[in-house]
């Protein structure tokens, strides 16, 4: 496995690969990796001859309010974990390399930016597009691989891919899961030994949203008893909770057979948790 810091070198190796008719998998991550992020590796390495996977905290699509500098990183660990899950090339930029100077272009996807993170996160999605954008047209993936744990994100990226035209394929994954059902998340390492056992509340309104669904009832009534739920737990403050369409992310007022997505997020003390169930 090699690591590479430069934009320039990242370019050379795509390019020879491509002369060498291997296909190309990106994992774009902020590092911190668990188990989540090995998931997509696996599923890169059953798709692709070569995988990279990119490792840079984005400045662009944190607020001035959030977590940026404590974000957590740890390259010794990440360098380890993902040479032996098979990855080809770690692409690990500084904020300089990627962003040399003020950035006077940015990608917005708009509409399905308005709800859920994007509201409660003014600029975060535009920051998202827009190194995303930047990783694809460096690395120039066939795939690149996403975790559904932040489906508003694979939906946002999608959606550009497609109307962009783009020439590669987005690859949603499955959300992994702690034996107790929480979501795997690099942020999960900030929460306190309380705040821990009463996060486990989130995926239990996800079960309970789903047993109500088979149960025939509405979307207002499932969504005020997943709150319910939630609040039973004294550390939990909502960000939200939301039934939603789902690519698209309209209000859904009744179920008319189209795919749709129970998403939450919730502060535990100062840690921020997201997860969600895509009905189909």
């Amino acid at each position: 496995m090699r690591i590479i810091e430069t934009i320039s070198e990242m370019r050379k190796v795509q390019k020879e690969w491509r002369e060498n008719g291997e296909s190309i998998g990106l994992v774009p991550t902020m590092g911190y990796l668990h188990e989540g992020h090995l998931s997509l590796i696996a599923e890169a390495k059953k798709r692709c001859s070569k995988v990279v996977m990119s490792l840079f905290v984005n400045p662009l699509q944190f607020g001035p309010t959030e977590d940026f500098e404590r974000y957590p990183r740890d390259m010794e660990r990440d360098s380890q974990l993902a040479n032996e899950s098979g990855v080809d090339i770690i692409f690990a930029p500084s904020v300089a390399e990627m962003y040399p100077h003020k950035m006077k272009t940015t990608v917005v996807v708009s509409e399905i930016t308005d709800t859920l993170c994007g509201a409660s996160r003014p600029g975060h999605f535009d920051g998202v597009a827009t190194v995303v954008s930047k990783l694809f047209h460096i690395v120039q993936p066939d795939f690149a691989f996403f975790g559904q744990k932040d489906a508003q994100q694979v939906a946002v990226i999608k959606q550009m891919v497609d109307d962009l035209n783009m020439p590669l394929e987005i690859i949603p994954c499955p959300i992994v899961r702690e034996p107790d059902g929480l979501a795997k998340s690099s942020r999960n390492v900030y929460l306190s030994e309380e705040a821990r056992k009463q996060a486990v509340v989130l995926s239990r309104s996800l079960k309970q949203a789903e047993a109500d669904y088979q149960q025939g009832l509405q979307p207002g009534e499932i969504k005020e008893r997943a709150m319910s739920l939630i609040k039973t737990q004294p550390l939990a403050d909502i960000d939200y909770v939301e039934l939603l369409t789902y690519p698209s992310l309209k209000p859904l007022e009744k179920f008319n057979g189209q795919p749709f997505i129970l998403a939450l997020a919730v502060r535990f003390g100062d840690t921020r948790l997201i997860d969600n169930k895509i009905f189909s």
